[in-house]
């Protein structure tokens, strides 16, 4: 390059970034976007110009803009599309030429994705491929000859499939909603790719055209294809969506579409919101972001059938009379007469009524969805207060089909303009670490679990909770606990009392019997609560057991809360739920069944006497000789015994029967029941900071712990027993990792030095930018025998190492922990003991170096 080129690619370079930044001062003043990403199309308009007239191109080529930059709709830090169309035949030296022009693009400062081809080899690609015949739709000329560039359009359209496009284009669109989960409710959603995105606009703008309807919303309304009313909210989602882009692609200093943890707070700030008691900043704009999504969503849902049916308009209709207001029309819901939802607003929740009684249905035909659209505003107090429309959605609940209806109505703004408090959290992330989905998004995925329950064809994926479901009476007031559930959250105070208030008001609008209310307000209010008691407290307790029962009171109501509970945790995120769970809480529920069945009270002796009975059934299965276990239970309490189940008393009874008085650390280990984690028996002479020792190994070797049993026998030897997940991604063969640990952690026990020091491993992206506050809570049990240590915070490897050292510092026995996950929350309780405990600064103490250690 010589040096006057080398000059005014300088000055070019600093022409495009002075006007560039001009432009994102001008747009955080005014936050327009249509106006920044106009001029800034128009700005790198003018910079290839002069390229190209340096170069001196002339008339030689052509240069097009396509793609997002052809549309005129230029992000800060998007790619340049320009397409270079060349003569044919080309010149010997045209292709160097542009070439180098392509290069100065870059030396300017454009990150440009460029094509260089002949009107003939566009027209061969783009028959080949649809996203570059997409490409290719949106187009401006740029510089050069313009006579190339008319033909290349006019053969272009001539050479289109309309039909063949609209299909490619709607097979195009599922499969991106398919790979970004088929929902727009996830973490950190893509502005542009995900269902709802921008995407999903230019999709039925690049169909109008391809169709000739028209190029923008403005054409859409004079053909009739959109309302003056859709238009607004499609304009106003639009300008919301592209704002959010915009400051994305400012705040990453580079091309960012996916709303990530790292700059949702910030995109907040941007947006003018502030922190407040209930919400954050972040919250509030991923709210922004998912109402605007599905008002996308919506009216992609309406526009693309009305483009289909204006081009399928020669299709013979198949319809079939349903009742005086509905029909069947090419296997859809169609209305009579478009102006039913006016005069009978009954119709609305109808209308969702007959396609759960008829599935063959697809769902709504065209000219309904549009009425549907604009027949919600009928929606208001005086629809509510109808008895007709509360008798019709209760109906809902009963019928088949319920978690499809309930996702219709939401999609299309009825269920949250029905249920107020349901619109209120619509779109409502939880930065709480382990919901993955919005709180509508929530409810909806809770009460398609207890659907799911119900349905003949999923028995086999839960058939203890399918027949406690298909043995309970009315389901509906579970589906209407389901709905209420977090239906109060974000409003500030506890959701689960604010959530009663608002179920018992429906329940007795709708008629509920004052028992089944009564049901549906409880289980709102003790929504968390099994979830709680099987995962922080020690379920073979016969007190924490008796306790649950008075709670409880009746079967009925345990079976509710089981189901509920079960459907709640699988509806939070798909990394939550396993099998460890599943069985402490079918382990909590078969436990106070059978104290409920008993009336309500607990006999210790019987219990004791059952157990031991059990073990010693298991013991005569693996034949070991009668009365061999009698040496190892001569060293055990009540306490033990109480303390485990059955199938772990006759587990150390077998190993143990032969080594009672060994003097060395011996360790077992075997594969769990529910296959998804590791048991492990850690039997030795007591000593101090056996826990902490036993929890640094399984820190160090990413073995997750997720409960402990610590017990003493009457001869000072340590028997417990932990619960221990696989590591993730852990693909060898189980037998290893049994031989493994029981080899490894025996060795590390015998060791006298000190432990090691806990790992300090990455913690998640999310925990990173959505940190927890350390909650450290020390008080007495109820039989004021042990103290209950409660810790909250965020999880990373080596926490419970970290938590155990510091116990062992202040001298405290562990009796027994419970490790609760929640995505990358971590909820842990301990029952310790120890001289130092009463007293007060010790206990302050305690907390103030717990809190550290959870810090780091």
């Amino acid at each position: 390059m010589s040096l006057h080129a080398s000059d005014l690619t300088q000055d070019l370079r600093k022409q495009l970034a002075n006007q560039r930044q001009q432009l994102l001062e001008q747009y955080r003043v005014g936050r327009d976007p249509q106006h920044y990403l106009g001029r800034h199309s128009q700005v790198v308009d003018s910079v290839l110009q002069q390229l190209w007239q340096q170069a001196g191109m002339g008339e030689s080529a052509t240069l097009i803009a396509v793609g997002g930059y052809g549309r005129g709709q230029l992000f800060p830090s998007s790619d340049i599309d320009v397409l270079v169309l060349l003569p044919s035949p080309t010149p010997a030296d045209l292709p160097e030429r542009v070439a180098a022009l392509i290069g100065r693009m870059w030396d300017v400062g454009l990150e440009v994705g460029h094509s260089v081809r002949t009107i003939a080899e566009c027209l061969q690609e783009a028959a080949a491929d649809i996203t570059i015949e997409t490409n290719l739709l949106e187009n401006r000329l740029i510089a050069g000859a313009a006579t190339p560039y008319q033909q290349l359009i006019h053969r272009l359209d001539c050479q289109r499939d309309p039909l063949a496009f609209f299909e490619g284009k709607t097979l195009e669109q599922q499969q991106r909603h398919n790979r970004h989960f088929g929902v727009t409710n996830n973490l950190e959603p893509n502005i542009k790719e995900s269902p709802g995105g921008l995407r999903d606009l230019h999709t039925i703008l690049w169909i109008s055209k391809a169709i000739g309807l028209g190029e923008n919303w403005s054409d859409l309304v004079q053909r009739g294809i959109l309302t003056q009313a859709e238009a607004r909210l499609i304009h106003h989602s639009d300008r919301q969506l592209q704002r959010l882009r915009i400051d994305l692609h400012i705040l990453a200093r580079r091309r960012e579409d996916r709303l990530i943890f790292d700059l949702q707070q910030s995109m907040g700030l941007a947006f003018g919101l502030q922190d407040t008691p209930a919400k954050r900043a972040s919250e509030q704009v991923m709210q922004l972001y998912f109402r605007a999504a599905k008002t996308v969503s919506q009216l992609n849902g309406i526009l693309l059938p009305n483009l289909r049916a204006r081009l399928y308009s020669q299709v013979p209709r198949i319809t079939q009379n349903l009742n005086e207001r509905f029909y069947s029309v090419n296997g859809m819901l169609g209305i009579r007469r478009p102006d039913v939802f006016e005069t009978e607003p009954s119709a609305i929740l109808e209308a969702f009524l007959m396609l759960q009684r008829n599935p063959e249905l697809t769902g709504f035909a065209p000219r309904m969805l549009r009425a549907l659209w604009h027949g919600r505003s009928h929606i208001n107090d005086r629809f509510r207060k109808n008895p007709e429309n509360r008798r019709l959605f209760m109906q809902i609940l009963r019928e088949p089909g319920l978690t499809r209806c309930l996702r219709r109505m939401n999609l299309y703004g009825v269920l949250g303009r029905y249920l107020p408090g349901f619109g209120r959290i619509v779109g409502q992330m939880q930065h709480d670490l382990f919901h993955v989905y919005t709180v509508d998004e929530h409810i909806l995925m809770v009460v398609r679990n207890l659907r799911r329950f119900a349905i003949s064809a999923f028995n086999h994926e839960y058939p203890f909770l399918s027949r406690l479901i298909n043995d309970f009476e009315r389901p509906e007031v579970l589906y209407v606990a389901g709905l209420f559930h977090d239906i109060a959250k974000g409003r500030g105070g506890d959701h689960s009392t604010l959530g009663m208030v608002d179920a018992r008001e429906f329940c007795e609008q709708h008629a509920l019997s004052a028992a089944d209310t009564d049901l549906v307000v409880w289980l709102v209010g003790q929504h968390l609560t099994m979830s709680s008691i099987a995962q922080k407290q020690d379920i073979y307790d016969p007190d924490v057991i008796q306790r649950f029962a008075e709670l409880t009171q009746t079967p009925r109501r345990l079976a509710a809360l089981y189901l509920l509970t079960v459907a709640d945790i699988r509806g939070t995120s798909p990394k939550v739920w396993n099998a460890w769970k599943a069985k402490l809480l079918e382990d909590l529920y078969n436990a106070t069944l059978r104290v409920l069945l008993r009336g309500g009270e607990v006999d210790l002796n019987s219990e004791l006497e059952e157990r031991k009975t059990q073990a010693l059934s298991l013991l005569r299965l693996y034949a070991v000789p009668a009365g061999v276990e009698q040496k190892l239970w001569s060293q055990l309490d009540m306490v033990y015994f109480l303390r485990h189940e059955a199938k772990e008393i006759a587990w150390h009874a077998r190993i143990l029967n032969r080594f009672v008085n060994i003097e060395t650390p011996m360790v077992r280990a075997r594969l769990s029941d529910d296959h998804e984690g590791i048991q492990v028996l850690v039997y030795t002479p007591d000593k101090p900071e056996l826990f902490a020792r036993t929890c640094a190994f399984f820190g160090r070797t990413n073995y997750s712990i997720a409960d402990a049993k610590v017990y003493t026998t009457r001869h000072g030897y340590a028997l417990d027993t932990f619960h221990v997940f696989i590591p993730e991604h852990h693909d060898g063969d189980y037998r290893d990792m049994i031989n493994f640990i029981e080899f490894e952690l025996a060795e590390c026990l015998r060791l006298e030095t000190p432990p090691p020091p806990p790992a300090n491993g990455r913690i998640s992206r999310h925990l990173k930018h959505f940190p927890i506050a350390p909650q450290v809570l020390i008080r007495p049990d109820d039989k004021d025998n042990f103290y209950v240590l409660s810790i909250v915070a965020g999880d990373r490897p080596g926490l419970l190492a970290r938590i155990a050292k510091v116990l062992a510092d202040y001298h405290l026995s562990v009796q027994s922990a419970k490790i609760m996950t929640l995505g990358s929350r971590a909820e842990d309780s301990f029952l310790v003991s120890g001289p130092g405990l009463k007293d007060d600064k010790t206990v302050l103490a305690l907390e103030s170096e717990l809190i550290a250690a959870l810090r780091i």
